[in-house]
């Protein structure tokens, strides 16, 4: 392993922390309730929630950092993604209060587990398959 080595997994360790440091807040703020002060306070559904989150956010910058060689590309990845899974959380939260009254972000927010082992599985599975996209 050469320096430049060492210095490109450095440089690009910390875009991609910088970048799921965003992508976590940008997630918190559109959350109904505040992620950090829920955790503090014990809330181990949002807690779930939240890690999943992140582990599914991580997996997708780490795939989209294999199949890239520049690491512009690869955020940008990353982030489109983000969005993707924003999206399709949307739609999927929408679509179980539709059909059967199942108001995950409330339940997450008054700390039902099940309800942020749901939430935070989606994004896991929607990383997964967007993933296996890139």
């Amino acid at each position: 392993m050469t320096i430049e080595n060492v210095v490109g997994t450095l440089l690009w360790t910390a875009a991609g922390a910088v970048l799921l440091f965003i992508l976590m807040g940008i997630d918190a703020y559109f959350t109904k309730y505040k992620d950090m002060a829920e955790m503090k306070r014990g809330n181990t559904a949002v807690t779930v929630r939240f890690v999943l989150k992140l582990v599914a956010q991580g997996y997708i910058l780490s795939r989209s950092i294999v199949t890239s060689d520049d690491l512009g590309e690869a955020l940008l990845v990353s982030f489109i993604s983000f969005v993707i899974l924003f999206v399709l959380e949307w739609i999927v939260e929408f679509a179980f209060r539709r059909i059967g009254d199942l108001r995950l972000d409330e339940g997450v927010r008054d700390g039902i587990v099940g309800h942020g082992l749901i939430a935070g599985s989606l994004h896991l599975v929607g990383a997964m398959i967007i993933g296996s996209c890139l």
